[in-house]
């Protein structure tokens, strides 16, 4: 079975050197179609902008994040971190919260762990500059990187709410369990989570969960099932597209 090269040198990026498709990977139906080898990607286009008003509330929601203090992480933070990409597309990844380099630089996802999201990204045509947006459901960093605190998840919720309205997303994608938990209002584990096509919001936009980056590079044998993740996430958006 032949594989495009880019493909493949992005899978090597993410720890997979040759894959093999499996079966029932993620279980029967649909799920079992995501695991099978897809052709190379089309690229995928961000959507034309919104309207002059989309523009404005944007500007609105970076002024208000920027001087944000409705929890005390203000006081420690160099900067918030909104987040990056298309103002409108089909794809929208979110995480956990800023780390000490997106609150150095402001942009969500960068360092160690922002490359290998990038990589995984590219390996299915994605890319922060072209076609996904990407947020977290914290915008200021909780000191030494720890979990966020309820009332601190609390404040900035709306915050990514309103970004979800703005970008209008086709396609949810969870990273991690904290994001994933805090999007669907639940806590069940991540292995529970994983697998299964959840809806979030009033337009019951599909949301698909899967491992945060940080938590592939402690645990490169679980790269594979992130794999497997992101080609079920891409499937189910092809579905409700055409569906």
């Amino acid at each position: 079975m032949s594989i495009d090269p880019r493909r493949a040198e992005y899978l090597r990026t993410i720890g997979i050197d040759l894959w093999v498709p499996r079966a029932g990977a993620l279980g029967g139906g649909a799920a079992a179609a995501a695991c099978e080898s897809p052709p190379a990607p089309r690229p995928i286009r961000a959507r034309a902008p919104g309207l002059a008003e989309d523009t404005e509330a944007w500007q609105r929601l970076r002024a208000e994040v920027r001087g944000c203090t409705r929890c005390a992480l203000h006081q420690s933070r160099t900067q918030a971190v909104l987040g990056v990409g298309p103002e409108r597309c089909d794809w929208m990844v979110v995480g956990e919260a800023p780390g000490a380099e997106e609150d150095r630089r402001g942009e969500p996802f960068v360092g160690r762990a922002g490359k290998l999201l990038d990589a995984m990204l590219r390996a299915i045509g994605l890319g922060r500059d072209a076609n996904v947006y990407i947020a977290n459901i914290l915008k200021s960093r909780p000191p030494g990187n720890r979990d966020p605190r309820p009332e601190e998840v609390q404040a900035c919720l709306p915050y990514l709410h309103r970004q979800i309205e703005l970008v209008q997303p086709r396609l949810l994608l969870a990273v991690g369990r904290i994001a994933a938990q805090n999007l669907l209002g639940t806590d069940q584990s991540l292995g529970k989570l994983r697998g299964r096509v959840h809806r979030f919001g009033e337009r019951n936009v599909p949301l698909v969960v899967t491992y945060h980056p940080a938590y592939l590079l402690r645990s490169p044998a679980d790269k594979r099932q992130a794999w497997e993740d992101l080609k079920f996430a891409r499937a189910t958006l092809a579905r409700s597209l055409t569906g």
